[in-house]
This record gives C-alpha cells, structure tokens and sequence, in this order.
C-alpha cells in the first residue's frame, strides 16, 4: 500500500507516534488517542501574540500623546483668558 493512499502522516504531539489518518476526518492518535488538532504547535506562540500588544499599544501612545497635547492647549487657553482682564485692570489705573 503506498503511503499516499494513507492519508495525511501525524506525529502525535503526546505520545510522539508516527501515524496516518487513514483519511479520517478526526486526526487521532492510535495509541494515546490524543486528537491531534488539539496539537499547542497549531496555536500561536506567546511571542506572536506580545508582539500583536505591543504593535497595538504602539497604535494607542500617538492617540494619547494627541489628547495630552489637546488638554495642554485647553489649560493655555484656560491661562491666557485668565490674564486678559487682569492686563485690563492695569491699564484702568494709569
């Protein structure tokens, strides 16, 4: 029998046996019986899934960066109303 005739070839993730699926729409281990497309090398890494966080709160600092400049022209603004109608009071006693 040749081996294309078999299936897809596993090596099981538990048990570390090598065997063919047979064709078989469930990929399971004839020894332990460890379904393999539980496998952890199918899921992404923890390295994967840091560097997507990390691209993301890349993505949010230029955001807070903007609303912090925004607050700081607000406060400005705050400032400099505040001293107009002192500058006018000076001017008032002369």
């Amino acid at each position: 029998m040749a081996a294309k005739d078999m299936g897809t070839k596993f090596t099981c993730f538990k048990c570390a046996a090598k065997f063919y699926d047979m064709k078989k729409p469930e990929p399971i281990c004839p020894k332990c019986g460890a379904d393999q497309r539980e496998s952890p090398a199918l899921r992404p890494s923890d390295k994967s899934e840091r560097k997507r966080a990390a691209k993301a709160a890349v993505v949010e600092e230029p955001a807070l960066e903007e609303e912090a400049a925004e607050a700081e022209d607000a406060a400005e603004d705050e400032d400099d109303a505040a001293e107009e109608p002192a500058a006018a009071d000076d001017e008032e006693d002369f």
